[in-house]
């Protein structure tokens, strides 16, 4: 049988990420720093690692095309699916979603106007603080959009907030609290029970 095909998130979660999957002994044929290419053999050969967007993780792990996927709590909270589960929390990439605003700002208890990549995160949030809310999707800097007033506040992940306070705006309500976790498919975890088992336990021995 062959090895498990493992979804990496590319960027800072794969930098963090590498070093504990090589201290479980799962080790890159070839480096990921730097490569063009997205799918990468292991030294043992037993597994396949593939790199991508962080919001592809998730999918490509509910559709079976991966076995196990390595992303932010962030981005699974957003897509919500239910073909996989949620198997060990890494501790790694941490950060909190946060609600921003321009410092000092009224937000009083009328409509906002909120700008976000977080689409449902945001609008379930804001429903459960009943407050009613035009939600307005970005992909890109957050940051901008209360200084072009484009809207009242937003949502976004929050690390050091140096961002924040280079911009006018402070974090204000913190939403969830972010970390890398490991997800793996719902039939993967029954016909690659072992493979899978053998993989999370040397993750867990390396964190511990």
């Amino acid at each position: 049988m062959t090895g498990l095909t493992i979804a990496l998130n590319r960027g800072r979660i794969l930098g963090e990420f590498l070093p504990l999957l090589e201290a479980a002994g799962i080790r890159p044929r070839e480096s990921l720093e730097g490569s063009r290419k997205l799918v990468f053999g292991t030294e043992s050969g037993d597994h396949t690692l593939v790199v991508m967007r962080g919001s592809d993780v998730p999918t490509y792990v509910e559709y079976g095309a991966a076995d196990i996927g390595v992303v932010g709590k962030d981005t699974l909270l957003e897509y919500g699916g239910s073909g996989f589960y949620e198997r060990l929390d890494l501790n790694i990439g941490r950060c909190r979603l946060m609600t921003a605003a321009p410092v000092g700002a009224d937000l009083g208890r009328g409509p906002l106007r909120v700008a976000t990549k977080f689409v449902k995160v945001a609008r379930s949030y804001f429903e459960d603080q009943g407050r009613q809310v035009s939600i307005i999707p970005l992909s890109g800097a957050m940051e901008i959009a209360p200084l072009m007033n484009l809207a009242d506040c937003i949502v976004d992940i929050v690390d050091t907030g140096n961002t924040l306070e280079a911009n006018g705006l402070e974090a204000l309500d913190t939403i969830a609290d972010i970390s890398t976790r490991v997800i793996v498919n719902r039939a993967s975890m029954k016909t690659r029970f072992d493979d899978v088992e053998s993989l999370i336990a040397g993750l867990r021995g390396v964190l511990s």
